[in-house]
């Protein structure tokens, strides 16, 4: 266990650190503050933990084994009678502890941070003053679109303000004001601007129209979003929604009772790979067994075993998505991968013979 805390806590970092970055680049540059960063880091973590658990339980049964044959105790202990199967036993308690821990991210912790990292996004795309209102600066907040801001007061009223939209192919519009606010509205923000002038270019007869105006609203909705959610992730789903969906959740998701029953049964078989991957690091170290250069070959064999398992898991996944109404198909892996633990625990029980040596004769030869 304390090799798995250490395995654990070295991949984790390894994983967050690469997705903060991504995402210190992306909410750094739409405006947003170091603390927001770290609030969505924070919240991305129940799902990275759950990624890495699996492969620092194989790491941590692949080290104590290897330690364990290079200290001669393995060697001592089947000495002594203790078959591979009876060998197995601990690291069988143990990956049931990793699945536990996973058992309780997938089901509870996985659900409620992605939902609440779904909600903070939206609220993050409707700060329009934190993506792209910044004085002295030419912001791009869509394609298209310019916006030129001198000054912002403390009021919050933005002064000087330049708008150019260019989304049209005919048409381009320019739009200035001396101030100009955001407000809040049910259809999304709006830009109010006043004592400004709006400078319009008919691309096809090259012909250009300036109208003064004391006041005008510009529709930002378009350009930033509408402030409304999209279609709720079934990964933002808790466990028991997913066994029995109601008319609204299916509506809010867009899938029907088939793809809520496959979420519901990849997420029971997620838990399973742990115990798996530490008994398959474990038992195909069991085959090999003293000797002065160590086990790498065992140890690459079981790095290819669990490349294999989750390259089956992955296979699985996709053939659920392809068709819902197998749900067995989730469980494969973790049957294929426990038939593979057992054939190689056999196979370690098997009498072996030196190299070189001859069968010994019977006593009247």
């Amino acid at each position: 266990m304390a090799l798995f805390g250490f395995f654990a806590l070295v991949l984790v970092a390894v994983y967050w650190v690469n997705l903060a970055v991504r995402l210190f680049d992306r909410l750094i540059a739409d405006g947003q503050t170091a603390f927001v960063v770290l609030e969505f880091t924070l919240l991305s973590l129940p799902n990275v933990i759950r990624l890495v658990l699996p492969v620092a339980a194989f790491a941590a049964s692949v080290y104590v084994f290897n330690r364990a044959s290079g200290d001669s105790e393995l060697v001592v202990m089947r000495a002594a009678g203790a078959s591979p199967w009876r060998l197995m036993r601990p690291v069988a308690i143990f990956g049931g502890i990793v699945a536990l821990l996973i058992v309780v991210l997938v089901h509870v912790l996985v659900p409620a941070s992605r939902a609440r990292l779904a909600e903070r996004q939206v609220e993050v795309s409707d700060n329009i003053t934190a993506r792209f209102l910044r004085e002295g600066s030419f912001q791009h907040p869509a394609p298209g679109v310019t916006i030129y801001i001198s000054q912002i007061s403390d009021l919050g009223e933005l002064l000087d303000v330049y708008l150019f939209d260019a989304r049209l192919p005919e048409r381009r519009t320019s739009y200035t004001a001396q101030k100009a606010l955001i407000v809040p509205s049910e259809t999304g923000p709006k830009l109010v601007m006043f004592d400004g002038m709006a400078q319009v270019l008919d691309r096809t007869d090259r012909r250009l129209s300036v109208t003064r105006y004391a006041d005008f609203t510009y529709d930002l909705a378009a350009i930033a979003g509408d402030g409304t959610r999209g279609l709720v992730d079934l990964d933002e789903v808790p466990t028991l929604a997913l066994a029995a969906p109601s008319e609204a959740l299916l509506a809010a998701t867009g899938k029907s009772a088939a793809e809520f029953r496959r979420a519901l049964h990849l997420r029971l078989a997620q838990p399973l790979l742990a115990p798996v991957s530490a008994l398959l690091g474990a038992a195909i170290l069991m085959l090999g067994g003293f000797s002065r250069f160590g086990l790498w070959r065992q140890i690459a064999a079981a790095i290819g075993a669990l490349i294999a398992l989750q390259f089956l898991s992955n296979a699985a996944a996709s053939a659920l998505r392809r068709s819902p109404d197998m749900p067995v198909v989730a469980y494969l892996p973790a049957v294929i991968g426990l038939g593979a633990v057992a054939l190689v625990l056999w196979w370690s029980t098997r009498p072996r013979r030196i190299a070189g040596s001859a069968p010994a004769r019977g006593a009247g030869a």
